[in-house]
Formats: C-alpha cells, sequence, structure tokens
C-alpha cells in the first residue's frame, strides 16, 4: 500500500519519539540502578572504595584471596580498589572529594587536613609504631646525637608523621625548631634526594625506611620510641558514607583487627603476596627488617578516651609548633565503632 507523504512523515516521527521515549527510560532506569548500586538500595550492593595495597600486608591478600569481599557481603558491599596507599593529605582530599571511601594516615596527618575542610571522620587506631619509625641517617654519617641536627638539612613531608617526629625529637632535645633547616619533599620522592646526600637526614615511616635501612646503608638516629611519639596510625572513613553505612564501616573495621592480628603473628606470610620481583618486591635483606618492624606493630582498635587525650596532646603541640593555626578539636571527628551497627557481632 502506498502511503502518502505526509502520513510517512508522521509515522516516521512517531516511532522516533517512541525510541527516544524507550531510550529515556532505560537511561532513567540505568541511573537509577546506578544510584541503587551506590546507596546499597533495592537490594544491591554497597560499593567500598579502597586505595589499593599494593604487595604486602594483610590487605593485599584479601585482595588476592577475595576475603575482604567475601566479609563484605555479609552486609551487602563489596571493595573497589582505586589508586594506591601512600601519604595521607592527598587521600584527604581524595575523601573529602567524594573518591573515595576510607585511607589511612597518622593522626598527626589527620590532625593537619582536619584543620581545613574535613570531609571525613576517623573510626580506629592503630598505636604508635616505636620501631619502623623515626629519623634516618647515613652509616658513617658525623650526626651521631639529635644535638648534631644544628645546621642540617632534614628531608620531611610537611603536616605529617617526618614533620612531626623531627620537631618531636628537637623539642626533646631542647633545641629550637629554626636552628634545623626543614626541607619539605613527599615521602615517595625522597630516597633519591636522601641518597646522593642533598639532605643530611630524613625523618620517615616504615614504608620508607625498611628501603632504606636495608639498602641505602642509612640506620635511624633516633626511633618513635626514643622520641616519645604518639603518631597513631588512623582509619579515616568518609563522613556521608559513615552516615549512610554505618554497618559496612563495622564490617571493614573488623576485618581490619582480626587480619591485623594474623599478619602481627605472622609477619612474613603477608610480604610479596602478588610478585617476588620487580619495583613492589621485598628484597631479603628488606624482609628481615619487615618481619622484625611487623612483629612490634600493634593491631587496629577502637578509638578509647585515652587514645583521645593522645590524639589531643598531638593537635596541641601541632598548634604550639606552628604547624597548625590553632589547636584541632579532634573529638568531632572521631566514630565510635563499637556503637555502629553490626556491632553486636
Amino acid at each position: 500500500m502506498h502511503t502518502p507523504v505526509r502520513r510517512r512523515s508522521l509515522l516516521a516521527a512517531t516511532a522516533l519519539t517512541a525510541v527516544a521515549a524507550l531510550a529515556l527510560t532505560a537511561c532513567g532506569s540505568s541511573a537509577e540502578n546506578a544510584a541503587a548500586s551506590a546507596d546499597g538500595k533495592g537490594g544491591a550492593e554497597v560499593v567500598l572504595r579502597v586505595p589499593d595495597p599494593g604487595n604486602s600486608g594483610f590487605l593485599a591478600k584479601g585482595k588476592q584471596d577475595g576475603s575482604l569481599d567475601r566479609a563484605l557481603a555479609a552486609v551487602h558491599a563489596k571493595v573497589t580498589w582505586t589508586g594506591s596507599a601512600g601519604p595521607f593529605a592527598p587521600a584527604a582530599q581524595a575523601l573529602n572529594a567524594d573518591q573515595l571511601d576510607v585511607a589511612q594516615g597518622s593522626i598527626t596527618s589527620a590532625v593537619a587536613a582536619l584543620a581545613q575542610k574535613p570531609g571525613f571522620k576517623l573510626f580506629s587506631q592503630t598505636e604508635p609504631d616505636q620501631a619502623g619509625e623515626g629519623i634516618l641517617v647515613k652509616n658513617g654519617s658525623p650526626i651521631k646525637e639529635v644535638k648534631d641536627l644544628v645546621g642540617r638539612k632534614v628531608a620531611v613531608s610537611q603536616g605529617g608523621t617526618s614533620e612531626y617526629l623531627l620537631l618531636k625529637a628537637l623539642e626533646k632535645n631542647g633545641i629550637p625548631a629554626d636552628k634545623v633547616e626543614r626541607v619539605y619533599l613527599r615521602a615517595d620522592q625522597t630516597s633519591g634526594v636522601f641518597n646522593s646526600g642533598q639532605v643530611d637526614a630524613w625523618a620517615t615511616w616504615n614504608t620508607f625506611s625498611i628501603p632504606a635501612i636495608a639498602n641505602a646503608d642509612a640506620h635511624f638516629l633516633v626511633d618513635g620510641k626514643a622520641v616519645g611519639s604518639d603518631n597513631y596510625a588512623v582509619w579515616a572513613v568518609r563522613s556521608a558514607f559513615a552516615d549512610k553505612h554505618p554497618e559496612v564501616v563495622r564490617a571493614f573495621y573488623d576485618y581490619l583487627h582480626e587480619n591485623g592480628a594474623k599478619e602481627k603473628a605472622d609477619p612474613a606470610a603477608y610480604l610479596n603476596v602478588f610478585t617476588d620481583a620487580g619495583p613492589t618486591a621485598v628484597t631479603p635483606a628488606e624482609r628481615t627488617i619487615a618481619v622484625d618492624f611487623g612483629r612490634q606493630r600493634a593491631v587496629d582498635a577502637p578509638i578509647t578516651a585515652a587514645d583521645t587525650a593522645r590524639f589531643d596532646v598531638v593537635a596541641k603541640f601541632y598548634a604550639d609548633q606552628g604547624v597548625t593555626k590553632t589547636q584541632v578539636d579532634v573529638k568531632p571527628y572521631l566514630i565510635d565503632i563499637n556503637s555502629l551497627a553490626g556491632s553486636g557481632k
């Protein structure tokens, strides 16, 4: 049958309208499904975005064997690994920008970040690492005591663990902070500067101290214990995520606590989870040191009133040293993990 041109045009327009309506319906449905997945509505899984753990540690093991996903499945959640674990300052920015849901850092770097516009809260603590962090100098260096740092250059990351360790060491030894030159560098960009002698010392933590001691003829001038460090490790969660999904935060904490204890009991079993070769692999020389430090580290635990008091000491110290303009009140940004949904476990 011959269809007049005008009628063909109307039919075509009607068909296009129907197709467009179907497309919009499909797009709307997809958007709703995506939102449901992010929020855990409609039975969809909640996605927990965690920094990639690299090649060692119990989170690396959890990524390899799927045990973290299995733990989160009990609360209808799953993990997405994003970015990489590293200094807390950029992680705090990612939390604030809704690009990450949880991240680990130090209480010192957390205090510095909380002095800005924080979009995160702290839900877990690990007591200060007395053995794995401190101020490194080269073997054979003329620097034998903290007082020998006067007039020298020390590499630190601004506002975090390393600057704190240096300032604590200077305070304990009665040395004004301005008598030592702080060279601000990112921790992951410092080893070459230290190894080439462009700085005289390097204040850092176990991620970087282990390879420096094992491979770069370095040793601790003073460690965390010697300076009286209150530099806890802490886990932070994006505030909006904690408000919406407290049961997921609790399940993640339980995994941290239980598997951290397993790693502490047998640190060697958690090294080189994915590969024994390449830049992320722990060398045999590093392995001995990593196992020693690993056995001395504490395990993730709830934040108690006693821990909070020590956080306040750090916040006051940072204000006194001019790292922050005023003393940061940490208490409003703490979560009692035992009060969250799922805590009856």
